[in-house]
């Protein structure tokens, strides 16, 4: 039995506009796949960005070490290396360095050949009283839900 992995950023839709999402593969080591297979990663703080040479790296991306292993772990929050198209790379690079994007994670999974993968995306970062309107959003769309679920359940009586 596969246990399904989705480790999730749920803040980055609140503090972000997310703009395009792209998948891409995660350079790790085998204690570091390990964790993430028994789900202890966190990818709450971590954001990305590009090296000297134009490579994708992930910041502050926290695997916990894995209990079984001795000498041989892994650091917790090491750079790891993402893998995409030479394309997206390029893409990407431009719109961080000229417009002042950021690129953040949203969610990291395993995929149906067992290999770690990272969602990430080219986001805007929000202003205050946008995150005020998500809230109020939110709440709308709540009591709305909660309206027309006692709306059902009346009209069922």
């Amino acid at each position: 039995m596969i246990k399904k992995i989705n480790i999730q950023n749920k803040r980055a839709r609140f503090e972000y506009d997310l703009i395009d999402e792209y998948t891409a593969g995660i350079v790790l080591a085998g204690t570091e796949i390990k964790s993430i297979r028994n789900g202890k990663a966190s990818i709450s703080e971590s954001f990305c960005e590009f090296n000297e040479k134009g490579e994708l790296f992930t910041v502050n991306m926290n695997i916990e070490e894995y209990g079984f292993a001795n000498k041989f772990n892994h650091k917790p929050k090491a750079q790891r290396k993402l893998l995409l198209k030479k394309k997206e790379l390029k893409k990407l690079y431009k719109d961080v360095k000229n417009s002042g994007l950021t690129i953040v994670p949203l969610r990291v999974f395993i995929n149906e050949n067992g290999f770690a993968k990272i969602k990430i995306a080219l986001a805007k970062g929000k202003k205050l009283y946008d995150k005020r309107e998500s809230i109020k959003d939110r709440e709308n769309k709540r009591n709305l839900d909660r309206i027309k679920k006692n709306f059902k359940k009346n009209k069922n009586l």
